[in-house]
């Protein structure tokens, strides 16, 4: 899908600024983020060789609409946009498009769905799928913590100002290569835009040397003064484990906690790794 955008900058979106509710349906609402100009950054100028594929995936759990009588209805959205797409969606954009929706008429939840995977499809350039529960099947949703071992067991001196450097990630090079899948529960980034923090847990799973674990926890901590979007910090810890660690297969999946009824949950990897369940935590 090629979807050619008006440049537009950051400071322009709806993104900490009082917004009015709309009471029609405004697709155009939606404001695209270039995903290139944080990957620039991180040495990914060509988005055709990027070192990893993966998803993003949103839940938001604030969506109404009006059935054909004026009744409401309601439901919890799943949107899930690849990676590889050129763009991703301001948050509150698509909280005000969703909001859109509230005083429109539609046959079936199944209009709905397909509505805001064509709007979302548009906005980001590339086909982004999104599924409808409606109330019947919210007593199926489940909780699940991440499986792995856990960082946070570790005693640390850190200063908690600084940022991330990468140079506090090591590995044992000269050992045999280990599997292992290590969890945090301590990330803190900031948004860039408002300053307000975004607290997530994070899962890595790599094949290669074995990660210096202090050192990957002090990493992670040190995001607690970083100012970027969701899907710019998992993929600059990915390439910083990747260019400092040497893994010959990794995956970063952090799911964060909801801000305006939205979730959003950033998967990389560089290898068949299992996809996400899209399992709620305790936290979310």
């Amino acid at each position: 899908m090629n979807i050619k955008h008006s440049p537009k900058s950051l400071a322009d979106a709806p993104l900490g600024k009082t917004s009015e509710n709309p009471n029609a349906y405004s697709p155009e609402i939606l404001f695209p983020i270039p995903r290139s100009e944080n990957r620039q950054t991180l040495g990914l100028a060509d988005s055709t060789k990027l070192p990893f594929f993966g998803v993003d995936i949103w839940n938001a759990y604030e969506i109404s609409w009006l059935g054909m009588t004026g009744k409401p209805e309601v439901a919890i959205a799943q949107i899930q946009t690849p990676a590889e797409s050129p763009f991703i969606f301001e948050s509150k954009s698509l909280k005000l498009y969703l909001n859109s929706l509230n005083h429109s008429r539609f046959a079936s939840i199944e209009e709905v769905q397909s509505i805001i995977a064509e709007d979302l499809s548009k906005a980001a350039g590339a086909k982004v799928s999104v599924k409808l529960s409606g109330p019947e099947l919210w007593p199926k949703l489940k909780f699940k913590e991440f499986e792995g071992k856990l960082l946070d067991r570790l005693n640390l001196e850190i200063d908690p100002n600084l940022g991330p450097d990468k140079s506090w990630l090591s590995a044992k090079e000269d050992e045999s290569p280990v599997e292992e899948t290590l969890i945090s529960n301590l990330l803190r980034s900031n948004c860039p835009v408002t300053g307000q923090p975004d607290w997530a847990s994070v899962q890595i799973h790599y094949v290669g040397p074995e990660i210096n674990e202090e050192g990957l926890l002090r990493y992670l901590i040190a995001f607690r003064q970083h100012q970027e979007f969701h899907e710019h910090c998992v993929e600059k810890i990915f390439c910083d484990i990747k260019a400092m660690c040497k893994p010959s297969k990794l995956s970063v999946y952090a799911r964060y906690t909801r801000r305006g009824g939205i979730d959003i949950n950033p998967f990389r990897t560089d290898f068949n790794a299992p996809w996400p369940e899209n399992t709620r935590q305790a936290r979310q």
